[in-house]
């Protein structure tokens, strides 16, 4: 079943004050919250606070560096998420960037592949039966048990920017998770992994984040050439766009932002870039640009609401906007 989900937490809003602002989304038909872990707020700590208000929840944590935590650590939070929300936990992990992994919490940001493809063998082990029975000695953890078994382990999802990682999810993950893409490029994305062997039962679930800005005039667009600007110049995402056949698009944004002219860079940011990468409009508009994406094969789309740059917009007038949406969807 396609689904629609939303990030959290809200700019300006404490984690106490969104328990009137869940409930509101929820009753709008929203039915799954998805946190990010970057330099704000942990990727967890809101989701089991959240669940408690609003305990018909899915939680889906998108995601956690397999670098910044160690293995076991990751393990006991993955059972923590599944306890608070038995069946309904998604446990997100990914590599992250060497700018949070190396820049920001001094860990040698190598070998990525092989350090999420053990990560999750070795989680997929733990959360089943205690024990790991893959991954572990790769990932320099001995003798590691988790006592406290979760009833329901979570779904152990795989963020996947390169092709590599795209077929690692594909064979052992229960689902995968996009970003900054096109609903064009989901199509590409399921035909670069059609050939990848499932070793799992269930079928492979498909997230994606879409970022959905307000409006349709410059402050909109100045606030998505802003955030592209910012994430596709970080390397991992530089190599993601140039997969997907925009190296030619990216290229001067990236000669602009490496010799330090920041705001040249935001300049040259392609129109048809933030085209496809965000949506922007009306409630109804948004909702159907949104809609593209699962209609593109994606099962759950989870909203990622950023302001016009410039202009702040109070949780109420957020979630307005949002429930707006929702009904349109």
């Amino acid at each position: 079943m396609k689904r629609i989900g939303i990030t959290v937490p809200f700019d300006g809003l404490s984690l106490l004050e969104h328990r009137e602002p869940l409930a509101r989304l929820c009753e709008a038909g929203y039915g799954e919250v998805s946190t990010g872990e970057v330099n704000a707020l942990d990727g967890v700590t809101p989701l089991i606070l959240f669940s408690a208000w609003q305990p018909q929840l899915t939680l889906s944590v998108g995601i956690v560096s397999a670098f910044t935590r160690g293995p076991g650590v990751l393990a006991m939070t993955a059972a923590a998420m599944a306890e608070a929300a038995p069946g309904k936990a998604r446990f997100g992990i990914g590599a992250g960037s060497d700018r949070v992994v190396e820049g920001w919490n001094g860990i040698p940001f190598a070998k990525p592949y092989s350090r999420v493809a053990n990560t999750l063998r070795f989680l997929r082990g733990v959360l089943a039966t205690g024990r790991a029975e893959r991954g572990a000695e790769e990932l320099g953890s001995k003798g590691f048990r988790l006592t406290r078994l979760p009833e329901v382990p979570p779904q152990l999802l795989i963020a996947a920017l390169g092709p590599k990682m795209q077929q690692l999810a594909k064979a052992e993950a229960d689902g995968v998770i996009l970003n900054f893409l096109s609903p064009g490029d989901v199509r590409l994305i399921a035909d670069h992994t059609a050939g990848t062997a499932r070793e799992l039962d269930a079928p492979l679930e498909v997230e994606a984040r879409v970022f959905v800005i307000p409006g349709s005039d410059s402050a909109a667009e100045l606030a998505a050439r802003r955030h592209i600007a910012a994430y596709l110049t970080v390397p991992v995402y530089t190599e993601f766009q140039r997969w997907l056949g925009r190296g030619a698009q990216i290229e001067p944004l990236l000669e602009a932002w490496n010799g330090g002219d920041r705001k040249r860079a935001v300049e040259l940011v392609p129109d048809e870039l933030v085209s496809d990468l965000f949506v922007m409009g009306t409630p109804a508009e948004c909702a159907a640009g949104v809609a593209r994406y699962l209609d593109a094969g994606v099962d759950i789309a989870t909203i990622a609401f950023l302001p016009p740059f410039g202009r702040e917009l109070s949780a109420r007038e957020q979630v307005d906007f949002l429930c707006a949406m929702a009904e349109s969807v």
